[in-house]
This record gives C-alpha cells, sequence and structure tokens, in this order.
C-alpha cells in the first residue's frame, strides 16, 4: 500500500483555510489524483464540511480539537482513511486554535508509520489580523505567533490592501520568527498548487503545549433563525458585535432576496455568496469567552 503525503492546513479563524482547500481539492481533481480530507471543528456543527465534494472520502472530528482532546482519535481517523481509500495526499483542516506541531505529532504516531510518508505544515495568516494582533488576548497571539513560528510554508493571505511599510512589516516579522520558510503574499488564499505539492517538512523547534489552546477559552455556538431576517438588521448586529467573536459561518435568508446565501465573517466583515442547494438557517458562531445567552437574545431580535 502507497504511503499518503498528510497537509495540515493550520491558522487561525477565518485566515481562508477552506478557501484553500476547496482550491487545492480541484486542482486534485483536474489532475485525476485521490485526495482524502480530515475536518475538525469546534462545535458541534459542521458548515466547512460543505467544501469537499461528494467523491473525496471526507472524515469530521467535531466538539474538539484534535490538537488535544480529540488526538486518539485523529490517529484512528487517519488510518480508516489509508485502510479504505488509499488516498495519495490527507489534508488535515485544523480549527483555528489548534497548535500545527500538536497535530504533527499526532501524524508521526509509531501506528501511522506504515500509513503516512511526510507531513508538512502550511499556515494560512490573516495579514491585517495579524498587524493588528495587539487587539487579541494574550493567548491569542501566542497561537498566531506560533504558526507562524512552525510552519513549513507560510501564505500571508488578505495582502491586497496592505501597504508597502505594511508588507514590509510582515516580511520582518517572518524574518525574525521562522527565517527559512518560503511565503507568498496573496488574497483569497490564492497559490500556485504545484508549490503545495512539492513541500517538504522541516524540523521543529520547542512550541507551546497544547494547552495554549484550551486557554483561549473559545467557545463555539449554534443558532438557528426561524426564517428570513431584514439584511439591514443583521449588518446592525455586525457593527455591534464583540470583538470576541473571531468567526461566524452560516446559511441566512434575507428578506426581499431570493434564494439562500452562504454567509462568512471575520475580522469585522461579513461576506455573502448565494447557495444553489436548500440549506437550514443555521449561524455557527465561534469566539473567545462569548455572552451566548446575550447573543442568542440578541439574534432571536432579529427573527
Amino acid at each position: 500500500m502507497n504511503k499518503a503525503k498528510v497537509i495540515i492546513l493550520a491558522g487561525f479563524l477565518g485566515s481562508g483555510k477552506t478557501t484553500l482547500l476547496k482550491q487545492l481539492l480541484m486542482e486534485e481533481r483536474q489532475k485525476g489524483t485521490k485526495p482524502a480530507v480530515l475536518m475538525n471543528e469546534i462545535g458541534a456543527v459542521s458548515i466547512d464540511s460543505d467544501a469537499v465534494q461528494g467523491d473525496v472520502p471526507l472524515s469530521e472530528l467535531l466538539n474538539g480539537c484534535v490538537c488535544c482532546t480529540l488526538q486518539d482519535q485523529l490517529e484512528r481517523q487517519l488510518i480508516i482513511l489509508c485502510q479504505q481509500h488509499q488516498p495519495e495526499t490527507i489534508y488535515i483542516e485544523a480549527t483555528g486554535v489548534a497548535h500545527p506541531v500538536d497535530i504533527l505529532d499526532a501524524c508521526l504516531s509509531p501506528d501511522l508509520l506504515n500509513y503516512i510518508e511526510e507531513t508538512v505544515i502550511i499556515s494560512i495568516i490573516d495579514s491585517p489580523r495579524w498587524l493588528n494582533r495587539d487587539v487579541m488576548s494574550i493567548q491569542s497571539k501566542m497561537l498566531l505567533s506560533e504558526q507562524v513560528k512552525h510552519a513549513d510554508f507560510l501564505i500571508w493571505n488578505k495582502t491586497g490592501e496592505l501597504s508597502a511599510a505594511e508588507k514590509n512589516q510582515l516580511q520582518e516579522d517572518q524574518n525574525r520568527l521562522n527565517p527559512n520558510t518560503s511565503a507568498v503574499m496573496t488574497d483569497f488564499s490564492r497559490i500556485d498548487a504545484e508549490i503545495i505539492k512539492n513541500l517538504t517538512s522541516s524540523q521543529k523547534g520547542n512550541h507551546e503545549p497544547a494547552a495554549l489552546g484550551r486557554q483561549l477559552k473559545v467557545k463555539s455556538f449554534v443558532y438557528e433563525f426561524n426564517g428570513p431576517i431584514t439584511k439591514e438588521s443583521f449588518e446592525n448586529w455586525l457593527r455591534q458585535a464583540p470583538d470576541s467573536i473571531y468567526r461566524m459561518k452560516g446559511y441566512m435568508q434575507f428578506i426581499g432576496e431570493k434564494g439562500t446565501i452562504l454567509m462568512q465573517y471575520s475580522y469585522g466583515l461579513p461576506q455573502y455568496e448565494p447557495e444553489i442547494m436548500k440549506k437550514p438557517l443555521k449561524v455557527v458562531i465561534i469566539g473567545e469567552g462569548l455572552d451566548v445567552e446575550l447573543l442568542r437574545g440578541q439574534l432571536e431580535k432579529l427573527s
């Protein structure tokens, strides 16, 4: 049996991991290669799994983080994917609060030696968030730095609106934290897939343990709308939403507009995409130290 190459897609909440995964899977399809995907979500509901087409083997680990509470399950699911589907490449899309080296450690388990050839880490960094990270909690800033420090390849995402000075700052930060790693600056996680396929792993230094992710006190909860709401009321609510909300993603309907839309929100900005399939009107909200009951009450007033 051929061994699989594992590619860990790391990055903070809303950095662009799923966007990159969709592009990589499209490239795999065009070339006729055999990928598989393992997705990890903090909460009980997965929205990002819709990015994986039905013919691609998919394993989901919900309600926890593979770098700590679900590490044993990660090993088992990787073995199952390899035994049942014999993929050439396995993409692991980690949660936004996962430490990539802890996931790497799980992939290096002796039980996986016969299944995995190599494991590499790609960190997708939300560049504006990085440049403004001083407003984040100490734990969040530490995790962001660790994701930069231990990457085999860095994608500085969302750089289109940055000034030359800000881009220079990104380069200086990279030189300080991870000087020997290649990187690109891009938007919408656009990158030549051949670069990804040709990556090799590097020796990892000391890192903060998985407990760092647990210290973030990240919560997620799912809110289900009873029906369409006005876009204006929703965006007014977003403008007043706490900074501790890092990520929102789900399906909504707006009064006066046809069909269902996929809403994605990170770093204060919502994005909307039309959704062809009929979906339940559920939104997953992820953040640090969220007052779930307060947010639920506010959303109920929008219904």
